[in-house]
């Protein structure tokens, strides 16, 4: 995987990490089982940069125990981390969105092959365009 799409992953995670740290200091979860997740969350970022294939699974199941144990936030999980991790975390997105990654994972290959930079946030702002709008 390319350096720059893990990288644009791990500070969506390092995010959702400070959003999961604010919610056990404002003792909203149970401490003990709260303190475990994120330890597991925490070898998900240790993992992701140097094992990113192996660091999938953990991914998959983190984001969807997110939106099973922490419903309040589950509204602030990037939809992109949704996406990046797959499996059973494509059931929290609608189809329109999952075409929409499907299209922008499109661009990124070809960008790559051709040895291109590629710019997701740019890319999904594009794709998220009316048809009828101009693009550069």
């Amino acid at each position: 995987m390319a350096t720059a799409y893990i990288e644009h992953h791990l500070a969506l995670l390092a995010h959702l990490r400070t959003i999961l740290a604010a919610l056990g200091e404002a003792e909203q979860v149970p401490e003990e089982n709260h303190a475990l997740f994120l330890e597991r969350f925490d070898e998900l970022l240790a993992d992701l940069p140097r094992q990113p294939e192996e660091a999938m699974h953990l991914g998959q199941e983190l984001m969807g125990q997110i939106v099973h144990r922490y419903p309040q936030i589950a509204h602030l999980v990037p939809r992109d981390l949704l996406w990046f991790f797959g499996g059973d975390c494509l059931h929290y997105m609608p189809d329109e969105e999952i075409e929409m990654y499907q299209q922008l994972d499109e661009r990124r290959f070809s960008a790559e092959e051709n040895g291109e930079e590629f710019n997701w946030e740019l890319e999904k702002q594009l794709l998220a365009l009316p048809d009828d709008s101009p693009r550069h």
